[in-house]
């Protein structure tokens, strides 16, 4: 058969649904072979977007999304969304095109080293020179991409390559089993949290996984032990659980490092440091246990006494055989940090000022969203008053990205998710400036006809490095800048555009728009000074409990 067709069953062999990208003319075989295939095309108006859609549907279903673009400034497109998927450890294949290779048609004419642009940011990236190998290629990155760390990885097919013919057929898929942890690390553990008196859970993305929620609930209820997440790790343990304490959404100062500070065991589960550190650990502090698929990578801030390596669901559920409530653990204290962030929280979310602040706008998306809801968020400040206010119910109902923390993902993540999960309320959540980033995808989602909400924050300036800037003392300058009527702007695309007037006029905007069929776009004005007196002014004089 012909080398783009084989490509494309070889996608389909490794059970592939969508690809999402825009086609350029190297990639014309590869797209008339994707004509008659299952696999369902979703064209995006931007590569950016389309990896992250892709991105988005890896972290959400556990298997390769896959993306497309022609070379050049096509594939250079992919880089942000590459990395995006890199960092977050989101499963991700991207396949470029690429002008022939055994006989150029036009010099160097955009032609750039794509496989050593895209070597830094990717597990594997590999040109595919023979036909012949596409079958072995496709599977061992859909392998490499897959399994733990999951990550990026890239495929380049020329155009003279892709229209040749080949004798070679796809690879059957086999199953893979995760090897499990060291029965003495696994010991070794249980000593250390047996005879530990404060010993407290630290829940990562990499829990992020079914299997593993249900194992860490399991070990929750017959310990006791008290938990908090990582911004990435929300959802894992139902936020409305007895024992858990909240999201380190900062990295020291909050109300919930009380409790972290007190500590002298954390058990931390499913985190690397990739993604934003939950605390900064100290030489006489708290030991650490790390438990993840891979062993720990070693910083200034993060150095752990004791690795479990191995299937982290497998390692979970065999602790919790092994461990028997201790007389040596005292959670009295953890118990009245609970209570304290829970009253902290709460602090001004019924605050009905206009434009409306942070903590209100948290709280009432909150209660409009059902419990499987998903709210994808862009890059912002208001990011942190997610992480910190938003209770998460269940895996991957927030949808953040706290390792490469990259504006303009937020609306095509939103679109990834609705993809996936067609039944289900999504949300996108995005300040002005990342949602100009790539808010062409608005085209993308009226076209699929996906009923979609997107919540745009308005404050006419890049506003968490405006309040950074003022925190460092520096004059105001260089960050605010205009927007279009965004109402309009979403009629312009076929949506439908609605702006907060009043915050009385929120609760009913927001289960209209739920509710309603199609894309509804939701202007809010935005008041950030609670930037200030919170997370700066408050957290800075607050005084742990004793």
């Amino acid at each position: 058969m012909k080398a783009s067709d084989l490509f494309i069953r070889s996608l389909e062999q490794e059970g592939v649904e969508f690809i999402f990208g825009i086609p350029g003319e190297e990639n014309l075989d590869f797209l008339e072979s994707l004509r008659t295939s299952k696999i369902k095309l979703i064209l995006t108006r931007h590569e950016q977007g389309a990896g992250f859609m892709a991105a988005t549907y890896g972290r959400l279903t556990g298997k390769v999304g896959v993306c497309l673009s022609t070379l050049g400034p096509g594939v250079t497109n992919f880089v942000t969304s590459g990395a995006y998927a890199q960092l977050g450890a989101m499963p991700i294949l991207m396949i470029s095109g690429q002008k022939p290779i055994k006989k150029s048609k036009q010099g160097r004419f955009q032609i750039i080293d794509v496989i050593e642009m895209m070597r830094p940011i990717t597990k594997f990236t590999k040109q595919i020179v023979h036909g012949n190998n596409i079958p072995v290629l496709v599977h061992e990155a859909m392998r490499i991409a897959r399994e733990e760390r999951p990550g990026a990885v890239h495929l380049e097919l020329p155009e003279d390559i892709a229209a040749e013919e080949c004798t070679t057929f796809p690879f059957e898929t086999v199953s893979t089993r995760r090897p499990q942890s060291d029965e003495k690390a696994l010991d070794k553990a249980v000593e250390m949290i047996g005879s530990a008196k404060h010993p407290l859970l630290l829940i990562g993305a990499g829990a992020n996984r079914n299997r593993t929620c249900g194992a860490l609930e399991k070990l929750i209820t017959k310990t006791g032990i008290y938990c908090f997440n990582t911004q990435m790790g929300k959802g894992v343990i139902d936020e409305n659980h007895p024992h858990f304490l909240g999201t380190a959404a900062l990295s020291n100062k909050d109300y919930l490092h009380c409790a972290i500070d007190r500590a002298d065991l954390i058990i931390n589960v499913g985190h690397d440091v990739i993604e934003k550190p939950p605390f900064f650990m100290s030489i006489g502090g708290a030991n650490v246990i790390h438990i993840n698929h891979f062993s720990s990578n070693v910083d200034e801030v993060y150095f752990p006494q004791l690795d479990v390596v191995g299937d982290i669901a497998g390692s979970i559920d065999r602790l919790t055989q092994k461990l028997e409530k201790s007389k040596n653990w005292d959670f009295s204290y953890f118990e009245r940090v609970k209570n304290e962030v829970e009253i902290h929280l709460k602090e001004r979310s019924e605050d009905s000022q206009f434009p409306v602040i942070p903590q209100h706008l948290v709280s009432q998306v909150r209660q409009a969203m059902p419990n499987d809801g998903i709210i994808a968020l862009d890059n912002g400040v208001y990011k942190i008053w997610f992480a910190r206010n938003y209770k998460a119910y269940q895996p991957n109902t927030v949808l953040l990205d706290n390792a490469l923390a990259t504006m303009g993902a937020g609306l095509p993540s939103a679109i990834g998710a609705k993809i996936v999960h067609p039944d289900r309320k999504v949300m996108a959540i995005c300040g002005d400036g990342g949602f100009m980033m790539n808010s062409q995808e608005m085209e993308t989602a009226v076209r699929l006809d996906l009923n979609l909400v997107v919540m745009i924050l308005r404050d006419d300036a890049y506003g968490m490095i405006k309040w950074k800037q003022a925190g460092m003392g520096f004059p105001d300058f260089g960050l605010d800048y205009g927007n279009p009527d965004f109402v309009k702007y979403a009629e312009s695309y076929g949506a439908k555009g609605h702006r907060l007037k009043s915050t009385e006029q929120l609760p009913e905007l927001l289960n209209e728009c739920l509710g309603a069929k199609g894309v509804q776009l939701i202007e809010v004005p935005v008041d950030y000074s609670e930037n200030e007196k919170v997370l700066n002014d408050e957290l800075n004089a607050r005084i742990c409990i004793l």
